[in-house]
């Protein structure tokens, strides 16, 4: 037996519990794998409030490194002992071991730890996917990214002052606006005391930005937009906020023909050559020491009902990690 989290219903942080289970071992094109670290997610809120809809009951998670303890039938790739990460469905990382796919894990370079790991393949690959695949970020632009001292933000922070781009982050504290500073934002917003729509007009002498950056959703999607130079492209990759409300394709065409996308990580790693390509990259950012992991929350896994309320309460900063 090993212990997982569970959620019975939909609902707040207190719907999810510390459990015993029974793992099992592998079958087809499967491991098992008993986990080092394991990362927490804005997703993993959406999944548990049922914005996010999925079977119940079942598990939550979606990110995790740790050592393979057992291949089953049709697993080549991968051997006992080797260690792992990965990130992506199905749910259900929360855990102190558990079956899954093996086709969605990566091996883990040994300079990596397992916490480094955990707290940075959903985040990272995200970011590594947004700058470099959504829109291709190159030196001299000026972009928008909400949310610049969160954990996707502070890694996109970084990895923009890598490619020469000069990033405009929003947070909502003077302390968050020092960190998204610290790590390489070159303008920063704090949209609970400034207008960031006036601001980004400002910094970019009207002109507006080739691209914005919004997991917020419903509270900053119209001044997202309206930050926008023509044919600029509004990238919306979550919903902190609420889910955006409906609007008319002529929203885009009054602003000057902007693009609008709505992406997510697993269609930018769909094949084994674009997952093994995107977490390279991410590893090689990291082991260059480009781009630096921080990890500024850990709670042990049967607390994570408070790094949940943590977590949507605004009150952490950078990535946070479960310890099984």
């Amino acid at each position: 037996m090993a212990k997982a989290i569970r959620i019975n219903k939909t609902g707040g942080p207190e719907v999810m519990e510390y459990v015993d289970v029974e793992v099992g071992e592998p079958g087809q094109g499967e491991v098992r794998i008993r986990h080092g670290a394991v990362g927490l997610n804005f997703i993993d809120c959406y999944f548990r409030s049922g914005l996010y809809p999925q079977p119940l009951p079942g598990g939550l998670g979606q990110e995790a490194a740790g050592t393979i303890e057992a291949v089953g039938p049709g697993v080549t790739d991968f051997k006992v002992g080797d260690r792992v990460a990965y990130a992506g469905r199905p749910n259900g990382a929360y855990a102190e071991e558990r079956v899954m796919p093996a086709d969605i894990l990566v091996k883990l370079p040994d300079s990596i730890s397992f916490d480094t790991a955990a707290a940075m393949m959903l985040q990272g690959m995200t970011v590594q996917y947004l700058l470099r695949q959504t829109y291709q970020v190159k030196a001299g632009d000026t972009i928008l990214f909400h949310a610049a001292a969160g954990g996707i933000g502070l890694i996109a922070c970084q990895w923009a002052r890598a490619l020469g781009a000069n990033l405009i982050g929003t947070v909502s504290s003077d302390e968050k606006a020092a960190l998204a500073k610290q790590h390489g934002a070159a303008h920063v917003i704090n949209y609970k005391t400034e207008n960031f729509v006036e601001r980004v007009k400002e910094i970019t002498g009207g002109k507006g930005v080739p691209v914005v950056y919004d997991s917020i959703g419903k509270d900053t999607f119209t001044g997202s937009l309206d930050c926008l130079r023509p044919r600029g492209m509004m990238v919306s990759f979550g919903n902190a906020s609420g889910p955006v409300a409906p609007f008319g394709a002529s929203e885009l065409a009054s602003r000057g023909s902007l693009f609008l996308t709505r992406p997510s990580l697993g269609n930018y790693i769909s094949t084994r050559e674009e997952l093994n390509a995107t977490a390279g990259d991410l590893f090689a950012m990291v082991e260059s020491k480009q781009i630096s992991i921080e990890i500024n929350q850990r709670y042990a896994l049967k607390d994570v009902g408070q790094a949940h309320a943590d977590l949507e309460g605004r009150r952490t900063t950078g990535s946070t990690i479960l310890v099984p």
